[in-house]
């Protein structure tokens, strides 16, 4: 369905409001620091009804540049609230820009009407905003998009069916496939799930419900996480049953039909609407970031990638001051005609490890040649190849005292960069460790494992991790990948297993190291070891997960 084109025929003139932004948010733009100085004293409408695709009323705040001139006007969705942080962090800092900013709540959502259903609502909904925009009289018909996580994922599904005046996009940190959010092949993202759900049924109903709400969840964790059966364990923690919540939960197949139509990713085939991507390395939505990268630029389209030392919390936090200043000069450039803040390179990483330090680069990925290195019994890592394929290590997997997850890509705040060492010294973890490194190495794209395992169960996962070990023998994540074994018989099963991408450089007098194991709990739900729902098990085997020398760690290596 194509939408219809702007008209720019004269309509009735727009008294402004008078009101200021909430006290809060004032409040709260006077704290941040190394921000670009505010152009414009800003106005607020606040609780203005929008008809949804189906009639229910989305209520919107506007915040807007309280000077004469022509703005072009930015529309940010959430299911979160239009309170802190987006009132100040989107609709205050835009505004004093230079933008009308339209902060809306999703449906059933912040007083909006409807019911809430992940992802079906949001295209149909969308347009009906920018409907409404062509109606009133500050709209110029020049029209951009901003926002992080699902913030971002709401774009994405404007843009399956862009109207004519969508000119930009700045995803942060988004996704456009939720299945992916909450499952890695078959297996479900436990503490993703929880963590959203709490979000998406509290936090628009302000910052106190949302805190005690995080609070309860935090104090009940280990108690749902444990549960047998693990379906359901979670509603007395969040205070209420959420159908959405159990759907995706459920539905762990990403061919099941409940999933039709959740992915937005062909939004990212078409090359007319210039994207701007962000994202951190410890985000656990990269993976979802560099696909889009991808599509984008296979498309002919016109898009900019800058990748940072972030989690998915703290690229809104400590690393504002870049996504900030990023945003608002690709907004500027394609709504302002102004690309003088652009920066020369479409891709911009932070190299982390010896030396960290931001890299502009003409393309991603660079293409480096990949190298393979092999374990061997003596739990070294070599790069000189196996002469068979015989068994090589094996360990024992016991679902009733799983592997932890210990930072990485995470939503909660343990994320990131961590300590693995306590990890490394549980009976369930194997490690392989290369020698001492004579000079730095530097890992540039996608990491991956080939996987070569056989289970005395037929039934359990491979949780496999790069860390970097310094001279004093901290060993510190890097990044990582899961996949479920599948093995029928006593042969192995071979799985590739993506452990994302990073730009990360080993120091000298620094050794790399593979981390083997069968699981990262509660990160991810735990294989039950019986072929069972991991939803539904009451019952666990202990799994025995036997690795093959014919297995390899996968490192793009751009040079020294």
């Amino acid at each position: 369905m194509t939408s219809p084109m702007y008209d720019a025929r004269p309509r009735p003139a727009w008294t402004p409001s008078a009101a200021k932004p909430p006290l809060s948010a004032r409040m709260m733009r006077a704290t941040w620091r190394g921000l670009p100085p505010k152009r414009h004293r800003i106005g607020w409408e606040p609780g203005l009804a929008v008809p949804a695709a189906d009639g229910s009323p989305l209520i919107t705040d506007h915040y807007f540049p309280r000077d004469q001139g022509d703005f072009p006007t930015l529309l940010v969705r959430s299911p979160y609230g239009r309170g802190v942080p987006w009132s100040p962090q989107y609709g205050m800092l835009f505004a004093e820009q230079g933008f009308h900013v339209i902060l809306q709540s999703c449906r059933g959502t912040g007083g909006s009407g409807g019911t809430f259903d992940l992802w079906r609502n949001e295209a149909a909904d969308g347009r009906a905003a920018v409907n409404w925009l062509r109606e009133q009289p500050w709209f110029n018909g020049t029209l951009g998009t901003v926002g992080p996580s699902y913030l971002g994922y709401v774009q994405w599904a404007l843009a399956l069916d862009p109207p004519p005046e969508l000119k930009a996009m700045v995803v942060q940190v988004g996704l456009h496939d939720p299945y992916s959010l909450f499952h890695t092949d078959g297996a479900l993202k436990l503490e993703n799930a929880l963590l959203v759900g709490a979000g998406m049924t509290y936090q628009h109903r302000g910052m106190g419900p949302f805190v005690k709400a995080t609070l309860r969840l935090k104090r009940h964790l280990k108690d749902i996480v444990d549960a047998r059966p693990l379906r359901g364990a979670h509603t007395a923690a969040l205070g209420q049953e959420v159908p959405w919540l159990d759907d995706v939960m459920t539905h762990p197949d990403a061919d099941d039909p409940y999933w039709q139509g959740a992915s937005a990713a062909e939004a990212a085939d078409r090359p007319g609407i210039p994207t701007a991507l962000i994202t951190g390395w410890h985000d656990a939505l990269v993976d979802q970031t560099f696909a889009q990268y991808a599509r984008l630029r296979a498309a002919g389209a016109e898009a900019t990638l800058l990748a940072g030392p972030w989690t998915h919390a703290s690229a809104l936090q400590q690393g504002w001051p870049d996504v900030f200043a990023e945003s608002l000069a690709w907004l500027r450039a394609h709504l302002c005609d102004d690309p003088s803040d652009l920066r020369p390179t479409p891709v911009r990483v932070h190299t982390g490890g010896a030396d960290a330090a931001w890299q502009d680069l003409d393309t991603w990925p660079l293409d480096p040649a990949t190298t393979s290195w092999f374990p061997t019994p003596d739990g070294h890592l070599t790069r000189q190849p196996p002469t068979d394929t015989a068994a090589l290590a094996a360990f024992r997997h016991d679902p009733a005292d799983p592997t932890p997850s210990v930072g990485g890509p995470l939503l909660s705040l343990p994320a990131g960069a961590r300590d693995n060492g306590t990890l490394e010294a549980r009976d369930d973890v194997l490690t392989f460790t290369g020698p001492v490194l004579t000079e730095p190495v530097t890992v540039l794209g996608a990491v991956s494992a080939r996987i070569s395992a056989s289970t005395d169960t037929g039934h359990g996962d491979v949780f496999t991790r790069l860390c970097d070990v310094d001279a004093a023998g901290r060993s510190t994540n890097v990044c990582d990948g899961f996949a479920q074994l599948r093995t029928p018989g006593e042969d192995p099963a071979h799985v590739t297993v993506p452990m994302g991408s990073t730009a990360y450089r080993f120091a000298a007098g620094h050794r790399l190291r593979w981390q083997i194991s069968a699981g990262a709990h509660p990160r991810y739900a735990r294989n039950p070891g019986t072929g069972e729902s991991r939803l539904e098990a009451r019952e666990f085997a202990p799994v025995r997960v036997t690795v093959h020398a014919d297995s390899a760690l996968l490192l793009p290596q751009g040079g020294g």
